[in-house]
């Protein structure tokens, strides 16, 4: 392993050094052609991300070097230390990307799909290549604590990548079911946010046992949305933090309204730009998915792509509206978190999940989301000491953050996997029976509940079949 590493290192290195939007303009347009992607198409993907990793880089610098102040402020006159400086996923997603080894764990993960489509151990085609950097940062989470034990990153990562795509296989027929697909549609996702479900499905089980008297006063997500409007789009929540933040701050009007016009503008420009990163990467998807298709002939599969292709629910809007309030508050009064939601505050590695799981009930999804908010800003608090040292290596720490503040991201899909990867990192760097003990028994829960969840999967699956079957007689 040490000879891959040092390969990579002599490959990579140089291109690191040039920044990360040159060095993934580069990368990616590179992989593209490689797929036989049009040469023009190949550039243009590359291009785009390069702009979009350089244009996320300047509103974070915008909003942190703005609010900075303000919380310095905030901490000193309350005592409460909420130091570490939240950038959102595209921040981190760009930080992670520049690492070298991101590039190697998505060449083991699209081995392991191929090998699982050939084996027929999954019906799902990943072509989601940018997320691959969720799975990859827990790898990478493993190798920071280890100091660089590639084998057991490697080794964990491939569990991810196994356990996502048979998610995505079971998560298929309730995609039908929430969005009137037909079972020829081949959309589904391999997203890690969607491996929040196993949790979610225990407390959606104490529901049906205890609570499902509340299930008659659920209500219609779109006719709220439609009532908060304008109140609950991106920007009003932004102006909504920045004045937050500035009163807590105890600045004067002038500053208030300052941080209110920055926050509405770098939380509108965060989804705006963030889009722009899944349109980059579609060429190579594309490439792949057609070099995949040529060599597996007859073959009928679903299509792994990113989760928003779910986002036309009204639930997962509503509730992240809802949750943005909460998320603050819970961030405030939290043991153990030293977090505030900024760059995170539109809970989308909260809500997905939540939806599936619940078939849409909102007060399920309420309730439950607010029980999973803890387990995220720790996820976010724990991650913050890697997030920080690798945007330092790669040079992509963000400039209007002071050099000695850690940043992270409050609301980062996988936060169990995280606490794993860390579990993971920490024994194989200080290897001893005890951090054994622990991490085998971890590792087994993880996968009894999450084999647990499949057979829940599964018999709702099998309902939906029967309904089908009583349909066309």
């Amino acid at each position: 392993m040490s000879e891959i590493v040092n390969l990579a290192n002599d490959i990579f290195q140089p291109l690191i050094k040039l920044g990360a939007p040159a060095m993934m303009f580069i990368v990616l347009t590179l992989l593209a052609i490689a797929m036989r992607v049009k040469v023009s198409k190949a550039i243009e993907g590359g291009l785009k991300l390069a702009i979009a990793l350089t244009a996320i880089g300047q509103i974070i610098n915008l909003l942190t070097s703005n609010f900075s102040v303000a919380l310095q402020a905030f901490v000193k006159s309350t005592g409460i230390h909420l130091s570490i400086t939240d950038l959102g996923w595209a921040p981190v997603a760009t930080i992670t990307w520049g690492s070298m080894y991101t590039l190697f764990f998505l060449l083991i993960l699209v081995i392991l799909n191929v090998i699982m489509l050939a084996i027929n151990k999954t019906d799902t085609l990943d072509v989601d290549i940018f997320d691959v950097w969720h799975p990859a940062f827990c790898g990478i989470l493993i190798l920071y604590y280890s100091h660089n034990n590639l084998l057991l990153a490697t080794c964990f990562v491939i569990i991810l990548g196994t356990l996502k795509l048979m998610n995505s296989d079971l998560m298929k027929p309730t995609f039908n079911d929430l969005l009137d697909m037909p079972d020829s549609n081949p959309t589904t996702t391999t997203h890690l946010n969607y491996m929040m479900n196993p949790i979610i499905m225990v407390f959606d089980r104490i529901f049906d046992k205890c609570f499902s008297f509340l299930d008659k006063y659920d209500f219609d997500a779109a006719t709220l949305n439609n009532r908060i409007g304008f109140w609950g789009s991106k920007f009003a929540i932004g102006a909504y933090l920045g004045v937050f933040i500035g009163v807590l701050g105890r600045q004067t009007v002038v500053q208030i309204f300052t941080l209110a016009f920055i926050g509405a503008t770098c939380l509108e420009l965060f989804s705006f730009i963030g889009s722009w990163f899944i349109s980059a990467v579609e060429p190579l998807s594309q490439g792949i998915t057609n070099f995949l298709s040529k060599r597996l002939k007859g073959r009928k599969f679903n299509i792994g792509i990113d989760w928003p292709f779910i986002a036309g629910r009204a639930e997962i809007w509503a509730v992240a509206n809802i949750m943005a309030p909460v998320l603050i508050v819970v961030a405030l009064i939290l043991p153990g978190n030293g977090i505030l939601p900024l760059g995170g505050i539109i809970a989308m590695g909260i809500t997905p999940a939540l939806l599936v799981v619940t078939r849409g009930k909102m007060i399920r999804m309420i309730i439950i989301g607010v029980f999973e908010i803890p387990i995220f800003l720790w996820a976010g608090t724990a991650i913050a000491p890697c997030v920080t040292a690798l945007a330092k290596t790669i040079g992509a720490f963000p400039k209007g953050v002071a050099t000695g503040t850690l940043i992270s991201h409050s609301t980062c899909e996988g936060p169990v996997e995280k606490y794993l990867s860390i579990l993971i990192g920490k024994f194989g760097g200080n290897p001893s029976l005890q951090s054994g003990a622990i991490v085998v028994l971890a590792l087994v829960a993880y996968l009894l509940l999450f084999f647990w969840y499949a057979k829940q999967m599964q018999k709702r699956n099998a309902e939906y079949a029967r309904i089908a079957k009583l349909a066309d007689k």
